[in-house]
């Protein structure tokens, strides 16, 4: 029997917005999905961890961490992503972490690390900054791979205790408190400052920046892992994202949609990742918009299924900064006729 588990991040609105959102969202396939569930389960998160909810509970399954959960130097999501990448034999040699090109903005109180999804970095532009800054770091002995242009690996044997967070977990927040931290976060910071004075002067940087363009200023490292990823861990779809969250997902998958799912046996796993940007930067109207989209092309069609049989469970994850909520629902719950549909599950979060 099929069974599909759909996760929603930055789904959970914060709970001073709750009502005003919730009162001008339309999506009755959610509505009915949260308020004629068999199951729900709210996890709390410290704000102040180095990765998201949904980061974590994306590592947890694909079997990336051991039970209890600890993610002390962050998500060890490296391997993983390299394996999709087709880079498993290098995934298995050494700790590798995400690299990914970034832009450093300095408000009047803080550097802050922007969202790199405005980078809107392409392959000529990244081949080339890669192109400069690998030999700085092959001349530390740390191998540096080109995956995408947003997605680079390195390795760094002697980094693996270093303590990093995901970019997500960083966006707009003060620079200062989300540095790398660890016995060799010095070294860290030294490579990271020279290849900052490198790109400054980069012809790239000048002809984005013509462009209209965020310069690409600097670097984000994280997700650091020394084990390639079990191949056992459920097929992951992807809908939207960067694309270190595409890398996870098989080939077939990457931008998947909800018919290509309920075509497939056993237990699918889909991130509809839409939510992100604009739950980050709290732009509500967009985030709004998007969650009635994904209420149309996702809820609706799983809601569907659901009722006449095709899938067995539908698991919900929703999630925001602090916590993350599952709810699964089966059909013979849909059958509560005497429970009304309603988005209320999403005000106390």
């Amino acid at each position: 029997m099929t069974d599909i588990t759909l996760a929603l991040p930055f789904a959970l609105p914060p709970a001073e917005m709750a009502p005003h959102l919730l009162h001008a969202l339309q999506a009755p396939a959610l509505a009915a999905l949260l308020g004629r569930h068999s199951q729900q389960q709210l996890h709390s998160f410290t704000q102040h961890s180095r990765v998201l909810p949904h980061e974590a509970w994306l590592a947890r399954n694909l079997d990336l961490v051991p039970s209890p959960i600890t993610f002390h130097t962050g998500a060890p999501l490296a391997g993983a992503c390299m394996r999709g990448c087709g880079l498993s034999a290098q995934a298995a040699a050494g700790h590798w972490l995400i690299l990914q090109p970034a832009h450093i903005q300095v408000s009047s109180t803080h550097p802050s690390l922007a969202d790199p999804r405005a980078l809107q970095l392409d392959e000529a532009d990244a081949r080339a900054l890669y192109d400069a800054a690998r030999p700085y770091f092959e001349e530390l002995g740390k191998p540096l791979l080109f995956a995408a242009p947003g997605l680079w690996f390195v390795r760094a044997d002697d980094w693996a205790e270093l303590a990093t967070a995901s970019p997500d977990s960083v966006v707009n927040q003060n620079l200062g408190d989300w540095l790398p931290e660890g016995d060799r976060a010095r070294d860290y910071r030294r490579l990271q400052n020279e290849i900052q004075m490198l790109w400054h002067q980069h012809p790239v940087n000048a002809a984005r920046e013509a462009r209209g363009l965020p310069a690409v200023n600097s670097y984000w490292c994280w997700g650091g892992s020394s084990n390639p990823a079990p191949a056992s861990a459920p097929a992951l779809a992807v809908s939207g994202g960067p694309s270190w969250l595409h890398a996870l997902a098989a080939p077939e998958l990457r931008q998947a949609s909800v018919e290509r799912l309920l075509a497939r046996p056993g237990h699918s796993v889909a991130v509809v990742a839409d939510l992100i940007a604009p739950g980050q930067v709290s732009e509500w109207a967009e985030w709004i918009a998007a969650l009635q989209r994904i209420d149309q092309h996702w809820c609706a069609p799983l809601l569907a299924a659901l009722k006449d049989g095709r899938v067995g469970r539908v698991h919900l994850m929703l999630s925001h900064r602090e916590s993350w909520l599952e709810v699964t629902n089966t059909k013979m719950a849909q059958r509560k006729f005497w429970r009304q549909p309603n988005l209320n599950l999403l005000k106390q979060a």
